[in-house]
């Protein structure tokens, strides 16, 4: 969901040397294509100055990033679509025949994302969480949610320079929320306004962000660090100031811009009824699930697996005992049983976490059994935190820090812990972490075969897809041999995978409402209705995103069964493995080439 796409300002030589990498790696191949996809690093980074801290990359001839945020203004957001086509014209200026091997995977990956992202920009409207959102601002979009947090767990502050950065983001974010409020009142004169239990959801966090300045998060958290560190008293005392004079007047407007809006906005749930909907959740489900099923396949899609899961969950459910009512009624039984549930305080929400650590700590002896490779990188699971739960996904991963800084860190949603009894938690942690998202996206930054550009960019589809395969191969490796009620909790969330393809397609293609989606989950596998709600309301706000897993593992499962088929005795899954990772995060579209290549070189040699 993982958190993608970040982009690097330096020199290829000094980039290389910033991450570990040997300066050939960059060079090698087509020396064109490579500094041409240097330069894209460089000048991406400009325009999301974000990304170099994200990655920890902000620093020496970096270090001026380190005082900015990302432009979400007009005025940002024209600059960045002059960037895209400007860099499609220039890459396309290329002759792809002459290209072989690696530079004509890397070619045909980065022009896919300029093409993805031109026809996503065509849209003059909405904004971007982890993928693109009708809504520019809402309970995943918007600065005033995603800065604070931002500016708390991602900038660092260990000098005064570091200090100094954080209060000229600080006076940004005042900015931000100004160009956030101005790009909403825009949307809203072209029709496109967020449904009413959006704006509620928005309005709630949004107060929560809203407080005094002893109060403020961006406030007390550059005070205490700077404590911390043995710094000047005067930056909380500058960053209150700030706070006050600038960002909280900018709260404010917002805040009374959203409440306006909320007075006569309406209750249906899917872009369908916008001028543009139809078209952009097609370009959006085309964006995120890199393939072309049109929303009609993908609800098909779904609808078929979603029977077969069912089927296998209605056998494992019997070995143990639990034979009576639907299956959606024996999977609320196990939700209900004591035994699986742990105290919805922090000292129980703190125990849950724990445990999932020590799931994490379980699976990485078993991973060499199945890799060639694990990545360099630290990680570990952490609470969502409490003033973001509401709005925020029910789990979710972050990268690690590209120099190894910071960890790779899985965040659990454990605004209500019933939602998350015990047997559910295993194949989520193996999702998220190891060996799902934390090993892809970690072995996709250490790898010193991919130009920068190519480690700095993620595809839903691939990412999911690989996190969902993950889940499965955790089983196949044992992670549940002696946990049959995890292997249920295993299955029921590749069954709620089906069933996302079933709702986001019903949401924004077959205008179901907020309530037909929730009743889809709660009804068909049992589902938590908080957990059902809250997942049903961020497909909402960003439409397609959800029926990237499925159609990503149903790719990387198909493609396994082919080079099989293929191979007989001479398959080797740390070779598919090898294969399928080794590419980097591909298109899957792109990735069925990778695999065919592959199992056709094999059958060669």
């Amino acid at each position: 969901m993982n958190l993608n796409r970040r982009a690097m300002l330096l020199s290829s030589g000094a980039a290389a040397a910033a991450i570990g990498l040997a300066p050939q790696a960059l060079a090698g191949g087509d020396l064109k294509l490579a500094a041409l996809f240097d330069a894209f690093f460089r000048e991406g980074l400009q325009l999301r100055p974000e990304s170099a801290t994200q990655l920890g990359l902000d620093k020496g001839a970096n270090a001026a990033l380190k005082s900015r945020l990302d432009d979400g203004s007009s005025t940002g957001r024209a600059a960045a679509k002059s960037q895209n086509a400007d860099q499609l014209a220039r890459l396309q200026a290329i002759d792809r025949g002459k290209l072989t091997g690696p530079d004509r995977l890397n070619y045909d990956v980065v022009l896919y994302t300029r093409q993805s992202t031109a026809r996503t920009q065509s849209f003059d409207f909405g904004g971007s969480a982890f993928s693109p959102s009708a809504y520019v601002l809402s309970q995943l979009t918007g600065s005033y949610q995603s800065t604070p947090d931002f500016l708390d767990t991602k900038h660092t502050v260990a000098t005064a320079e570091d200090a100094e950065a954080y209060l000229s983001r600080l006076s940004a974010f005042g900015d931000q929320l100004q160009a956030d409020t101005q790009r909403l009142r825009h949307d809203v004169g072209m029709g496109i306004v967020p449904p009413d239990f959006i704006l509620d959801l928005t309005l709630d966090q949004m107060s929560k962000t809203l407080a005094p300045a002893d109060k403020a998060l961006v406030v007390t958290s550059i005070a205490r660090r700077a404590a911390e560190k043995g710094l000047s008293e005067h930056y909380g005392k500058d960053a209150a100031k700030i706070y006050s004079d600038k960002v909280l007047p900018a709260l404010e407007r917002q805040l009374a811009e959203i409440k306006k809006l909320r007075a006569t906005a309406v209750h249906d749930a899917g872009v369908w009824r916008f001028k543009e909907g139809p078209a952009f959740y097609e370009a959006a489900l085309h964006a995120t699930t890199t393939t072309k099923y049109t929303p009609q396949e993908v609800h098909k899609i779904g609808l078929e697996q979603g029977k077969e899961i069912s089927a296998r969950i209605d056998g494992l459910l019997r070995k143990v005992g639990l034979t009576q009512g639907s299956l959606a009624e024996r999977i609320k039984h196990l939700y209900a049983d004591p035994k699986q549930l742990f105290p919805n305080t922090d000292t129980g929400k703190a125990e849950a976490i724990a445990y999932c650590n020590r799931r994490l700590d379980e699976i990485r002896p078993r991973l060499p059994s199945v890799f060639k490779r694990v990545p360099p990188y630290r990680f570990e699971v952490r609470r969502v935190p409490p003033q973001t739960e509401a709005g925020a996904a029910s789990a979710f991963s972050q990268g690690p820090a590209i120099d190894g800084s910071r960890p790779g860190i899985v965040y659990f949603n454990l605004h209500d812990s019933a939602e998350w009894p015990r047997f559910c938690l295993s194949t989520t942690i193996f999702h998220e972490g190891l060996p799902g998202h934390q090993l892809e996206g970690g072995l996709a930054l250490s790898n010193t075969d991919l130009p920068l550009i190519r480690k700095s960019s993620g595809f839903s589809g691939y990412g999911e897809g690989w996190a969902l395969y993950a889940e499965q191969l955790a089983d196949e490796i044992g992670m549940y041999d002696d946990d049959p009620l995890g292997r249920i909790g295993y299955l029921k969330f590749q069954l709620f995978r089906a069933n996302r393809c079933v709702v986001d397609t019903g949401i924004h293609h077959m205008r179901w409402s907020r309530e037909q989606a929730i009743a889809r989950f709660v009804e068909n596998e049992g589902e938590a209705p908080g957990f059902a709600a809250r997942e049903v309301e961020r497909y909402c706000a960003t439409p397609g995103q959800a029926c990237s897993y499925k159609l990503g593992h149903t790719t990387i499962v198909n493609l396994r069964a082919r080079a099989k088929s293929a191979l007989g005795p001479r398959f080797e899954i740390k070779d598919f493995h090898e294969a399928i990772l080794n590419c980097g995060r591909v298109p899957l579209d792109i990735l069925d080439q990778v695999g065919d290549s592959w199992i056709a070189s094999k059958k060669a040699t």
